[in-house]
């Protein structure tokens, strides 16, 4: 997989990321990504999806999740509804017209092999982790209510986030690949802003990368801007004429919003931004 992949996405790989992908997906195993939030965990999945052509499923895993809920869901309310009411077409007797697959169902039972992302894993408990490598080295289930083992058509490319919240078992930690995204230093940073803005002017991408890492430093703020609003940032002030045709770099930070969500946070970068340019 090549270090920049191409495409919507603009996923800027550095060389030791590109290669545990790609040895991940020659050996398919499972990659375990860990990282702050903001350094593109996420996103790394829709790119290599979007690079192999292959369709994205996500598990986005909340606390209270048990193993089963990935795999299917059996509609118990809604047949027994049907079963006293007879208001369905449905026949009562057949019990997989009340399965509903999960995420993982849906991986494995696509024609098409896909990228199943299974997103924040640290959330849920160990169990939850332990269940779901047995199932993806087995790449099987059964569905009890039916006495049905339903097996991978084709093995899914694999990519499970942690943000570190939680310590992962040691079984499921030994059963994946393993890398840790680091936040981008800055001369990844414009790469990254490169590959986004191919036509920035020298004075705005300076200006933008390092007023961003100063305003990252700040002591007490709760969700530091990440590399999504730095972009997101720098389309801002592209796209404000009275910034672009001053030709010149004011003190104010505009658009602090943009880099920074929370009340607390905001007032605080804007307490200190001020001060420092007192």
């Amino acid at each position: 997989m090549n270090q920049h992949m191409s495409g919507a996405s603009k996923y800027v790989l550095d060389n030791e990321l590109a290669k545990i992908v790609n040895v991940s997906l020659t050996l398919e195993m499972p990659l375990l990504i860990k990282g702050e939030p903001g350094t593109g965990k996420t996103m790394l999945a829709h790119a290599i999806a979007e690079n192999l052509g292959m369709p994205l499923i996500i598990l986005n895993v909340k606390s209270s999740m048990k193993a089963i809920d990935a795999l299917y869901q059996y509609d118990t309310l809604t047949r027994l509804n049907d079963s006293r009411f007879g208001d369905s077409d449905r026949d009562v007797s057949k019990i997989n017209d009340y399965i509903k697959m999960g995420k993982i169902g849906m991986a494995f039972t696509s024609v098409e092999k896909v990228v199943l992302l299974i997103d924040e894993i640290d959330k849920a408990d160990s169990d939850f982790q332990d269940d779901l490598l047995d199932i993806l080295d087995q790449m099987q289930f059964d569905i009890i209510e039916t006495d049905e083992t339903i097996r991978a058509r084709k093995r899914p490319v694999i990519i499970i986030t942690s943000n570190s919240k939680k310590n992962l078992s040691d079984p499921f930690l030994g059963r994946c690949n393993f890398h840790h995204i680091a936040f981008p230093d800055p001369k990844m940073m414009r790469k990254i802003i490169n590959v986004h803005f191919p036509k920035l002017e020298e004075t705005l991408a300076k200006y933008a990368i390092s007023t961003f890492y100063k305003l990252r430093e700040i002591d007490g703020v709760e969700k530091r801007p990440a590399t999504r609003e730095l972009i997101n940032w720098v389309r801002a002030l592209k796209a404000d004429p009275d910034f672009k045709s001053s030709g010149l770099i004011s003190d104010e930070v505009p658009f602090l919003g943009v880099l920074f969500k929370k009340s607390l946070d905001y007032t605080k970068a804007a307490s200190v931004h001020n001060q420092n340019t007192a």
